[in-house]
């Protein structure tokens, strides 16, 4: 939501060190044309457009665990939820010579017919759209809001949510929306050159995406060694722990074997949030040199400085498998551990360990399946089977013979 706020003050000029900005022609922002006008600020616009989403959520608040209840605002502030997009259309300064404010304001709303008719937004769900004439080449800011409404399996309910990926799926989908955006302008009699295919629309340049690849190397090798210590200390608390005594009722875990789980599990974590990072870095280095490849008047600087991006780029692929590989062998570990305090734990290990597993199954680290082989057969089945929704006919028998024979095999 800061982010949200942050370009609303950029796109209705509301900053004051534009005063300083000699890209910004404050005594031209009078011409700039409102295409969606907001009179109001960005965030109290997307409070406006989401009330109904922020009532749903404040309701099922109401029967959610106390432990687990977010602010509305909590919700939308986790670090992988959009609350908006910034769409952004321009061309060369070239394009708009001779072009009267008229003109580009035809353009403009041509742009939004694209919008409109090949991204299938609604003009409900416009924030707010503006030409900004008042830069060195006029371009459009289109912010909106991809609200919908999407069927829910754990409630089996519709339920509100903001999805991009809802209007623009992948990069392969967008490449696509990029060549209707191309046709639609082209029909409309503008000349406007399709950019080069698969390119990253930011341009970074050579030295920018070193810098970038270098930070992703640091990080993976530091992610490594933490693994690597947390992983170690877990290891030696499980030697102790299967030493503790135990009946068919309950076991004592020791709280520092509990608490060593607790930092692998961290660890992994941070570990499973940069793998998709590297491989968007993977992507965007990828796409940048095979198209500058392509280019025949390339110098041979660049292409030495090429070169060594792409071997670098190779080496970060293979360490980003080997940490995928790594954290999967440690999710099975983790995964078992789990499996084995629901078997032998006492009643609070046991409702402790359940909430690790919904936490879990919550952010996407276990699926369904591991779920099944993590809670088949104890006494918490019926619980987290109908957490992660599993079919009842996959239950299985229950007693102390089964919990015992898998506890023999564990230890």
């Amino acid at each position: 939501m800061n982010d949200l706020a942050q370009i609303g003050s950029h796109n209705k000029r509301e900053k004051k060190a534009y005063n300083s900005n000699p890209n910004i022609k404050l005594e031209l922002t009078k011409d700039n044309i409102e295409i969606v006008p907001l009179q109001e600020k960005y965030v109290k616009g997307f409070k406006n457009k989401v009330k109904d989403y922020e009532k749903e959520h404040n309701e099922r608040m109401k029967t959610e665990r106390a432990d687990r209840r977010k602010t509305f605002n909590q919700m939308l502030n986790k670090s992988k939820n959009v609350v908006a997009d910034e769409l952004l259309f321009t061309a060369t300064h070239k394009f708009f010579d001779n072009m009267s404010r008229e003109d580009i304001k035809e353009w403009a709303e041509t742009c939004m017919e694209f919008v409109y008719e090949d991204l299938g937004y609604t003009k409900e769900q416009i924030l707010h759209a503006t030409v900004h004439l008042d830069e060195e080449t006029p371009h459009l800011h289109c912010v909106v809001i991809p609200l919908i409404k999407k069927f829910d399996k754990r409630t089996n309910t519709e339920r509100y949510t903001i999805s991009k990926k809802a209007y623009i799926k992948d990069k392969i989908h967008l490449s696509e929306l990029q060549d209707k955006y191309h046709k639609r302008l082209n029909d409309k009699g503008y000349d406007l050159e399709r950019g080069i295919k698969g390119s990253d629309a930011k341009h970074q340049k050579v030295r920018e995406l070193k810098k970038t690849t270098r930070y992703y190397e640091q990080k993976v090798d530091v992610l490594n060694s933490k693994i690597d210590e947390a992983m170690k200390e877990f290891n030696e608390k499980q030697k102790t722990t299967k030493n503790i005594p135990f009946n068919k009722t309950h076991v004592l875990v020791e709280k520092e074997t509990f608490d060593s789980m607790n930092k692998v599990i961290k660890e992994t974590k941070k570990a499973i949030e940069i793998e998709p990072k590297i491989k968007n870095l993977f992507n965007e280095v990828d796409s940048f040199t095979k198209s500058h490849q392509s280019l025949e008047k390339e110098n041979q600087n660049m292409k030495r400085e090429i070169k060594a991006l792409t071997t670098r780029n190779q080496n970060l692929t293979k360490e980003n498998n080997t940490l995928k590989a790594y954290i999967k062998a440690i999710l099975e570990a983790i995964k078992h551990f789990f499996r084995h305090l629901l078997q032998i734990g006492n009643e609070p290990t046991k409702e402790a360990t359940t909430s690790e597993i919904k936490e879990c199954y919550d952010n996407k680290d276990f699926d369904s399946n591991d779920v099944y082989d993590i809670s088949n057969g104890t006494t918490k089945e019926d619980e987290l089977f109908g957490y992660a929704n599993i079919p009842n006919y996959y239950k299985t028998r229950k007693g102390n013979d089964r919990d015992k024979d898998d506890m023999e095999m564990s230890l």
